[in-house]
């Protein structure tokens, strides 16, 4: 699909990419955290050939994104819509992003207390970090090809991270049984993470 600006023109991809790293720097040093996508209401403007695959690799255009600090930076700004459709947004523009599974990878799980008391908190690949809670809930699906439990944690908005494996094996260390479930307890709410989820 073509990207065109506000004015309705055809323009690149790689302009696109640059108007919105331009939009971005623009910005009076917001950071990701402080930056409200859910509130801006952008000209939408189509493709720009931006994907996240499955292992968390970014691509442009086919190829792999290297630079870490602009992927960190597209990732401040990723919203998914009611539509399922996940963008970039700025305060100008929203793009399109495929992603093939989750935009970001749970790559670390750190536990303060225990038990019931106990909250699991999340690092992503991109250098989010989130507390699993009711307002941040995990769940874990049955992958359709594997067979193998799928986790997950949503990080912001409606934006989840796919929990790794290691991070998933010390969540099954800290389990429990609870009304006939096994699962984990965090923030106050207790997640099943058995194959019934």
């Amino acid at each position: 699909m073509p990207v065109f600006d506000a004015s309705g023109n055809m323009q690149s991809a790689a302009s696109s990419l640059d108007h919105l790293i331009a939009a971005l720097k623009s910005e009076a040093g917001a950071s990701g955290a402080e930056r409200p996508v859910d509130r801006w209401n952008p000209t939408f403007c189509g493709e720009a050939g931006l994907e996240i695959l499955r292992d968390g690799t970014w691509r442009h255009d086919g190829v792999r994104m290297t630079r870490e600090s602009l992927v960190k930076l597209f990732a401040s700004i990723l919203r998914k819509d009611e539509d399922g459709i996940t963008y970039l947004v700025t305060p100008g523009e929203k793009i399109v992003i495929k992603v093939e599974d989750a935009p970001f990878l749970g790559i670390r799980v750190d536990r303060a207390g225990a038990g019931r008391e106990q909250t699991l908190v999340f690092t992503t690949n991109v250098g989010d970090v989130t507390a699993a809670n009711a307002d941040h809930p995990i769940r874990v699906v049955t992958d359709p090809e594997t067979g193998e439990p799928r986790p997950y944690v949503l990080v912001r908005g409606r934006l989840e991270a796919r929990i790794l494996r290691a991070p998933f094996y010390e969540m099954a260390d800290w389990a429990e049984t609870h009304d006939g479930r096994i699962g984990v307890w965090s923030g106050g709410a207790f997640f099943p993470i058995d194959s019934a989820s």
